[in-house]
C-alpha cells in the first residue's frame, strides 16, 4: 500500500472512530436520561424539583455539540481543507517575498 492508500486509509478509521463514538454518547445519553429520570421520580433521588430536566438539558447540549463537531466541522475541515489552506498560505508568502524582492531590484 503506497503512502497515499495509507493515509486515506487512517483518515477513514479516524472518521469511523469519531462517528463511533458519537453513536455511543447518544446511547449513553438516552439511557443515563431514563436513570435520571428514574431515580427522581420512582426512587424519589433528590428533591422533588426535577432536577434531572436541568442535567439532561446540559447533556443534551454536550451532545449537540460533540454532534456539530463531527458531523459538520470535521466533515469539511479535513486533510485536504487544510492542505489547501497551508498551499494558499505558502503562496501568499511566496508572493510578499517576489514583491519584496522587486522592489528591492528596482531600488
Amino acid at each position: 500500500m503506497d503512502k497515499e492508500q495509507q493515509e486515506l486509509y487512517e483518515n477513514a478509521r479516524k472518521r469511523l472512530r469519531q462517528k463511533k463514538t458519537v453513536y455511543f454518547h447518544f446511547v449513553l445519553l438516552v439511557m443515563g436520561s431514563l436513570f435520571m429520570f428514574i431515580a427522581n421520580i420512582y426512587l424519589e433521588f433528590g428533591a422533588p424539583n426535577h432536577w434531572y430536566i436541568w442535567a439532561i438539558t446540559v447533556w443534551v447540549f454536550l451532545f449537540v455539540l460533540h454532534f456539530i463537531k463531527v458531523f459538520i466541522t470535521d466533515r469539511f475541515m479535513n486533510k485536504d481543507w487544510e492542505r489547501e489552506q497551508i498551499q494558499q498560505l505558502v503562496e501568499k508568502q511566496q508572493n510578499k517575498i517576489d514583491t519584496l524582492k522587486s522592489k528591492a531590484s528596482n531600488d
